[in-house]
């Protein structure tokens, strides 16, 4: 039961939209490597065998795919060149940076579910990502002026709304809702609890986290309740269409503007990336003149 309306970042999407066309790309290289005598389906009797789909695959997809391995290849051959190395606390902070602007790590599970992806593909693609970023800084400038002139055109975006950040357990009616907070009286543990007769399966797994969202996020009446409530309270249960909620608040951000120092990073990174989309296809080009790339593709 969606509970949330949340609004996903544009970065974080399509960032997880790419990632997930690299894996993609893989799927299908390994169909392309299949056995051609084993069949793959049979309509009436009549089958379809692994080399009809396979032929089918490369008429279709050979060539785009097979680029995207030559490119594969040569980052890779240059990341060793240039000894990059990425460390495992990169890769988790990018990690937990995409968990944070999704609202939490139970919307994060679902994104990936929807691209076809597990965590460990997500994270060896991130550090293919994270790699690729280090070789491209030293052709890539991002000067004060273009930070400015970007926070100048941007900076409603800057600003930080309030936000809190809480777990919620969600039951069918009043009276299980009284039996959670009255065994929340008795010691119990919130996350716990939320695990056992939590009702939405999208944060159950995760102790009822929510991760952190603004106004406008959430239905009316459990809006109105988790932003009044204080840090560390347990809310009485809260009816929405959805059922009863008992609502825990781990946090509460205050409303800011828009300031450029604290958003310097912030601008930095995303014109970064904006320069290296631009930037790694023509450097593909040129490294493509240092290497003997032949294609040999038979269609």
């Amino acid at each position: 039961m969606q509970v949330i309306n949340r609004e996903r970042k544009m970065k974080s999407s399509l960032n997880i939209m790419i990632i997930a066309v690299l894996f993609i790309v893989a799927a299908i290289i390994g169909l392309l490597s299949m056995d051609k005598k084993k069949y793959v389906a049979s309509i009436n009797g009549e089958k379809i065998s692994e080399g009809e789909l396979h032929d089918e695959l490369v008429a279709n997809y050979g060539t785009d795919v097979l680029q995207s391995l030559v490119n594969q290849k040569m980052i890779e051959m240059e990341i060793e060149k240039e000894n990059i190395n990425v460390p495992r606390e990169d890769i988790d902070e990018e990690v937990e940076k995409y968990k944070e602007e999704y609202g939490g790590e139970a919307a994060f599970k679902k994104a990936l579910e929807a691209s076809g992806m597990n965590a460990a593909d997500f994270e060896s693609n991130i550090k293919d990502y994270l790699a690729l970023t280090k070789l491209m800084e030293k052709r890539i400038t991002i000067t004060e002026k273009e930070m400015k002139s970007y926070f100048k055109e941007n900076k409603d975006q800057f600003e930080q709304k309030e936000q809190v950040t809480a777990s919620h357990i969600l039951v069918k009616d009043e009276a299980a809702a009284r039996n959670v907070i009255k065994k929340l009286g008795e010691g119990e543990d919130f996350a716990a609890l939320a695990e056992k007769h939590s009702t939405d399966e999208m944060t159950s797994e995760f102790g009822g986290d929510l991760g952190t969202f603004g106004r406008g996020e959430m239905v009316k009446e459990f809006e109105e309740a988790v932003f009044s409530m204080k840090v560390g309270e347990v809310s009485d249960p809260v009816k929405t269409e959805y059922g009863y909620h008992i609502i825990k608040l781990n946090g509460k951000t205050k409303a800011k503007k828009a300031d450029y120092e604290s958003a310097k990073e912030e601008i930095r990174s995303t014109l970064f990336e904006s320069k290296m989309n631009d930037e790694v296809p023509a450097w593909l080009e040129e490294i493509k003149e240092v290497y003997d790339v032949e294609y040999l593709l038979d269609h």
